[in-house]
């Protein structure tokens, strides 16, 4: 599936250190690949139409949207902060 990205989304990677930006980078193609993947540990956000969170790390995760042929990347960070603003 394809991937697309939001200002915020890339707004929010380019202040990621560079060694989480390598981590989400292979996140994102494992999402592209294999949504299922265990180790993103992907779930619907409470309260959210559409939006789905999944995992870089324990502590940082991104959000996304299922779009017809893409996802929809949004918000990437820490867990906190991109869950109040997805």
């Amino acid at each position: 599936m394809k991937i697309r990205l939001k200002e915020t989304f890339k707004k929010d990677y380019r202040k990621l250190p560079a060694n989480l930006q390598m981590l989400a980078d292979s996140k994102v193609e494992m999402l592209a690949d294999n949504p299922r993947h265990p180790s993103l540990r992907v779930k619907k956000m409470e309260g959210r139409k559409n939006i789905w969170e999944a995992s870089i790390t324990m502590k940082y995760r991104f959000t996304f949207e299922i779009e017809e042929e893409a996802f929809l990347l949004r918000r990437v960070g820490e867990h906190d902060k991109v869950l109040k603003n997805p």
